[in-house]
C-alpha cells in the first residue's frame, strides 16, 4: 500500500436527506479528505440523491432496498479504486479526524485488515444514549468476539482494505435485506484478515435504533436470523475445531491481538 492510500467512503441511504447532509457536511470538515464519496441511493423518493451530488459525491443507484444491497454495491464500487473503504451511514456524524486515524492506523500495521470503532449516540435522552452506546453496541462487540473470536464489525464506523472486500463479496448474503449486513460480514471474516477494534475511534450516530421497543427488538431479532441465515459459518465450534494436518489459512484461530487501543492516535 501507498504511504498516502486512496480511500474511499460508502454511505448507504435512503430516504435520509436532512441526516446524509449533516454527514457530509461533516466529512467536508475532514483534516484527511476522503479520495472518493460514494453514496448510494437505495431508492429514495426524497432528495437524498440531490443532496448527495451538492456536496460533490458520486451516486449510485441500488433498487433492491436494504443495507446489504445497497452497501455492498458501494464496495464494489469502491473497488479499482481505492486501498481502503470506509463505511458509515447517512445518520453519522464523523469527528474531523475520523478518516485521519484510519489512514494512520492501516499505514502503521500491514497486517491490519478490517478497523472498527463504537458510537456516540446523539438524539436521544440520556438513558437512550447511554444504553445504545453500552448494551446495544456495547453488548454487541463483548458477545461477538465472545463467540466468533473476532471483534464486530460495526456498520457505521468501521473500514476495510479492497482486498478483504475482493475476497468476501461473494461469500456474504449479499442480496438479503432481512439481515445485518456488519454481522453477516463479521461472520465471514477470518483472523487471518487482521480484524481489530479500536475503543477510540468512535462515531456519532443517531439513537434511532434505541428510542422505541419495537425498533430495538426487531435489530436484536435480525442477529438471529443473520446467523440462521450463514449457518453453519457462525457457529462457534467451526472456529476452534483443529483440522488434520497442518492449520491452513482459511483455519480459524480465536482470540490474539485484536484489540488496538493505540490505532488512530
Amino acid at each position: 500500500m501507498p504511504l498516502a492510500p486512496r480511500v474511499a467512503v460508502v454511505i448507504p441511504c435512503r430516504n435520509d436527506a436532512a441526516y446524509l447532509d449533516a454527514c457530509l457536511t461533516a466529512l467536508a470538515a475532514q483534516t484527511h479528505q476522503a479520495d472518493v464519496v460514494i453514496v448510494v441511493d437505495n431508492a429514495s423518493t426524497d432528495a437524498s440523491a440531490a443532496v448527495a451530488r451538492a456536496h460533490d459525491a458520486v451516486v449510485v443507484h441500488e433498487s433492491s432496498i436494504g443495507i446489504w444491497p445497497a452497501a455492498a454495491h458501494g464496495y464494489d464500487e469502491a473497488l479499482g479504486g481505492a486501498d481502503i473503504i470506509a463505511r458509515l451511514d447517512a445518520d453519522s456524524r464523523p469527528h474531523p479526524d475520523w478518516i485521519a486515524r484510519l489512514v494512520r492506523a492501516f499505514v502503521s500495521d500491514t497486517t491490519l485488515g478490517v478497523l472498527t470503532g463504537g458510537a456516540e449516540f446523539y438524539g436521544g435522552t440520556p438513558l437512550q444514549n447511554y444504553l445504545g452506546e453500552h448494551w446495544y453496541i456495547g453488548g454487541g462487540h463483548y458477545w461477538i468476539k465472545k463467540w466468533l473470536g473476532i471483534p464486530l464489525v460495526f456498520g457505521s464506523n468501521f473500514a476495510m482494505r479492497a482486498r478483504v472486500w475482493e475476497r468476501v463479496r461473494e461469500q456474504v448474503d449479499r442480496d438479503n435485506a432481512r439481515i445485518h449486513d456488519d454481522l453477516d460480514l463479521t461472520i465471514r471474516l477470518r483472523p487471518s484478515d487482521g480484524v481489530r477494534y479500536d475503543p477510540q475511534l468512535r462515531m456519532p450516530v443517531s439513537a434511532r435504533p434505541v428510542q422505541t421497543v419495537s425498533g430495538l427488538s426487531r435489530r436484536v431479532f435480525k442477529v438471529a436470523s443473520t446467523f440462521a441465515v450463514s449457518w453453519p459459518e457462525g457457529a462457534a465450534w467451526r472456529r476452534t475445531q483443529p483440522s488434520a494436518g497442518s492449520a491452513s489459512s482459511d483455519e480459524w484461530a480465536p482470540g490474539g491481538d485484536d484489540w488496538a487501543p493505540g490505532y488512530g492516535r
